[in-house]
Order: C-alpha cells, then structure tokens, then sequence
C-alpha cells in the first residue's frame, strides 16, 4: 500500500517561470452549484479554503460562467461576472489566500450542452460554432463571426477580473463537449470560415480567446488551458487519432501564450496512443514542451464518469510516472470532493484513514 517513502515525488515542489507550487497536487475542477443565484458565498470560500489548509498544491475552481446569457445552465453554477459573483470570488481568493494556498479560477462556457429554458436565464438559446448538439442535431443557428468575436472577448473580460480579484492563474476550459471543445470537434464544428476547417483550423476560436486573455493579464500570469479527447456524450470521441495530429493541434496554442496544459482523461493510466505507455499528458508535454497537469480517477479503483462510487486505490502507478517526469502535476478530483484532508493524509502516510468515494458526496460540500 502507499507509504511516505513512494509518494515523495508527489511532495516535490514545482517550479516554472510564471508559478511555483508547494506539491505536485492540484484539486480538479468540478461543478458543485452550491452558489445561490450564481454567486458564490461564505460555505463556497470555505469549502476552498480547507484545501488550502490541508496542502493543495494549486486549487482550480468548477467551471464559472464568462459573461454570457447562455454560459451556465443552472440558478446555482457560480458565474464570473456582475459585482455581486465577483465580490464572492473576492472573498474565495482571501480565505484561501490567508490558508496558504493558490488558486486559478475555470472559466467556463457550456454552448450546446445547454438546454433551451435553462436557468439562470431562461430566454437564452444555446450557442456553438453550427448550431448543433452533441450528437448532431440542429438546435439553432450557427454563431456569426462578430458573436464568436464578442465571446472571446468576454473570456478576456474574466481573465482581467480574476487577475485584478487576485487569482494566482486562469484556466480555460476547453474540454469535454462544452463551447471550446465544440470549436475543436469536426461533429459539431461544420463552419467554413476561419473558425473551422481542418483541426487546425478547428484551434482558431481557442487561440483567439487565449490571446486575447494574454493581452488582458500581461506576460507573467500564468494561463492553464485544459483539453480532453472524450465528450460527456462519447467517451471514445477524438480529436486527434496520432501524436503527429496532436503536436499539430497544440502547436496554435503554444504560439498562442498558454503556459500549461491540463489534459483531461478518465484514466490517467491508459497509454494514448499505440506502441507508447505515455498518456495525453505524457504526449502534450513531450510535443509541447509545456508543463502539463495529468487527471483521470486518481487514488481510486472506479472510473470518475460512473458516479455511483469508488474506493481508495495505492498511487504506485502515479508515482512512478511522476518519477519519469511524464507530467509535472497531478489534478485529484472525488478524492478531494469527499476528503479537504486527502493530501495531508497521502503526505503523512495515513492511508488507512482515505475515505471512499461515494455519490452521496455530490450532495454536499465535505
């Protein structure tokens, strides 16, 4: 089982040219709506701030609306505009701040997977690059060029506003069928101006929007952008099929100023691509030369998509792909939701105190 000894490479500290960490564990975003009205409050702050107290690494938020009607589908996802939600961000950056601890806000666009009557505001159509699904239905009109124009420029609005709220870092949220990932994926970007095309061409709305959050936030400030193959409808969905596709596909948004890639799978142990044991993450970095984050059900033996529950799994796999410097950092998601002590506990070789994963966490914030 796990002791202090073989998880030492996860206590190394992290060092890059825009951001130094602790550790090498990272909390995973992941959507909660406990923010009443869309603004985050006291329990939101608190419930980041245990982290903090308890050695994250680096905190990343659950996805938070970019000011957009249509950006979250629900009264209580958290959004990142307007004075009052920006105030409860305030608030979340000091509490975790005053633990020690970092933070990056998800800035967050869901697109198509909304459904039309969706709180916050139930006017508001869904929107992508042509209108459709996730499957391929037709739901409305494709996005013109000045609206696609508007939404990167709201992105680079939140961008400024975490950076003057005193976040530590953005991360863009480019993954898992939402509005990014949209621009990316050829089932729901048929458009044929510079928004689409080939997979490359398919990166334009993205580099646009990490541009554009670049000139807002200035050189030094680190920009996380994360990316996955899997949709929420398809998990066997690709982007890319080899690493020769993927080095093309990142390659805009190297150029484009991100400074890390957080590559989203659901197991971080399965290889990628054929004749290599290396994962997304594994391959982004080696093709991109960036620091990268590796996610996918770490420290426990089910699968984060299934949601009925999972238990608590030794990390020797995950210790030795750090060890081989694979990836640089190590994103924990139910791990964390259920247990703000689970670092703390895996640094101290407390293992027999890991709590399960089990759904009924979702209904609270632990």
């Amino acid at each position: 089982m796990t002791n202090q000894t073989t998880t030492k490479p996860i206590f190394e500290t992290f060092t890059s040219d825009k951001l130094n960490l602790p550790n090498r564990t990272v909390m995973a975003p992941m959507t909660r709506g406990f923010s009443p009205g869309n603004v985050p409050d006291e329990e939101v702050a608190a419930y980041y701030r245990r982290r903090a107290e308890n050695d994250v690494g680096l905190i990343i938020t659950e996805g938070t609306g970019i000011d957009h009607p249509a950006s979250v589908s629900g009264a209580n996802i958290p959004v990142f505009h307007g004075e009052q939600a920006l105030n409860g961000w305030a608030e979340v950056v000091k509490e975790v701040h005053e633990a020690g601890g970092k933070i990056a806000p998800q800035l967050w666009h869901v697109g198509m997977t909304r459904s039309k009557g969706d709180l916050p505001n139930e006017e508001a159509s869904p929107v992508g690059p042509s209108g459709l699904s996730l499957d391929g239905e037709k739901v409305n009109e494709a996005l013109s060029t000045e609206e696609v124009e508007a939404l990167v420029e709201a992105y680079a609005k939140a961008a400024a506003d975490a950076k003057r709220l005193g976040f530590d870092a953005i991360e863009i949220h480019g993954a898992h069928g939402y509005l990014i990932d949209q621009f990316f994926w050829e089932n729901t970007n048929k458009r044929n101006d510079r928004y689409g095309g080939d997979f490359v061409g398919r990166t334009q709305f993205a580099v646009e929007i990490v541009e554009a959050c670049r000139r807002e936030v200035g050189e030094d400030f680190p920009i996380i952008f994360r990316f996955s193959q899997w949709k929420m409808n398809d998990f066997q969905a690709k982007l890319v099929n080899t690493s020769e596709e993927l080095e093309q596909f990142l390659q805009p948004l190297v150029e484009a100023g991100v400074d890390m890639f957080h590559c989203s799978t659901r197991r971080f142990w399965e290889p990628e691509f054929e004749g290599s044991d290396l994962n997304l993450a594994g391959w982004t970095k080696k093709l991109s030369g960036k620091p990268v984050i590796s996610v996918g059900s770490v420290g426990l033996d089910g699968v984060f998509t299934d949601f009925s529950g999972a238990g608590a799994t030794n990390l020797d796999g995950l210790v030795d792909k750090l060890d081989r410097d694979e990836f640089d950092l190590v994103a924990i998601g139910r791990s964390l939701l259920m247990d703000p002590e689970w670092v703390k506990k895996i640094q101290e070789g407390r293992v027999d105190d890991l709590l399960a994963f089990n759904k009924e966490a979702l209904q609270k914030l632990y």
